[in-house]
């Protein structure tokens, strides 16, 4: 698994670097916004470490460039940032960071997270299983989603890893209601750290790509007081 660390303290970058080497990754660094972004271009990294305030971009800026190239590798995101404001890690997760890491921190608390995200795309290995409702098909073997547009015309879905997730995990379940932490549970595993309000971030960004009109959402539905569910007849 290749990781990029984009920090611009040496002595951070280094000892992230020597932590995860020893773990068995292959690791690069950068110290600014502008050069992560060329690294991801030509080497689409697995997974980014990537500290909020960097000269150049800062660390949102890269994270919503990355998130808004369709048809690139999408790399899973943990963003390290000094200040540990709860609005700073909302703004860092909405802009579709998938975990996120205050300093000062573990070094092994760090490696663990790296782990807890890269295991969801390996969790995915010997899956076969297809799924279509009336207006959805989505195959997790080719990990590839569409929407039907008439009954024998299809429309790709251009959906992050996450995105594929949930979606993917509502289509096996139609009609099951789902709270925030067996969602975490089935996305993350035990080894999740963070905020559960992630979860919502995630529907948010689900729903702008699936719904006529997110605002007011006809598949995936907010449950009050319980969590999540996903509306839309199985087809067999």
């Amino acid at each position: 698994m290749d990781i990029l660390i984009v920090e611009d303290e040496a002595e951070i970058a280094q000892l992230i670097q020597l932590y995860l080497e020893k773990e068995g990754f292959s690791c690069r660094t950068c110290r600014d916004g502008i050069t992560a972004l060329q690294i991801f271009q030509e080497q689409k990294p697995d997974l980014i470490i990537l500290d909020l305030m960097i000269p150049g971009l800062d660390g949102l800026e890269v994270c919503a460039r990355i998130r808004q190239k369709p048809g690139t590798k999408d790399p899973f995101i943990l963003m390290l940032t000094a200040r540990g404001e709860e609005l700073d890690r909302i703004i860092g997760l909405s802009t579709g960071a998938d975990d996120y890491l205050v300093k000062p921190f573990s070094p092994k608390e760090l490696v663990a997270r790296v782990r807890a995200l890269l295991r969801r795309t390996l969790r995915q290995g010997g899956q076969t299983e297809t799924y279509r409702t009336q207006h959805f098909l989505v195959d997790v073997d080719q990990r590839s989603a569409q929407r039907y547009l008439t009954e024998h015309q299809l429309e790709a879905l251009d959906l992050t890893t996450l995105e594929f997730d949930l979606l993917s995990t509502f289509m096996s379940y139609p009609g099951r209601v789902w709270n925030r932490t067996q969602l975490i549970d089935k996305l993350w595993g035990s080894n999740f750290f963070g905020d559960e309000r992630v979860v919502d971030t995630h529907i948010a960004r689900l729903r702008k790509k699936i719904e006529p009109d997110p605002s007011n959402p006809t598949f995936v539905k907010t449950v009050i007081g319980v969590g999540y569910k996903f509306d839309d007849p199985v087809v067999q």
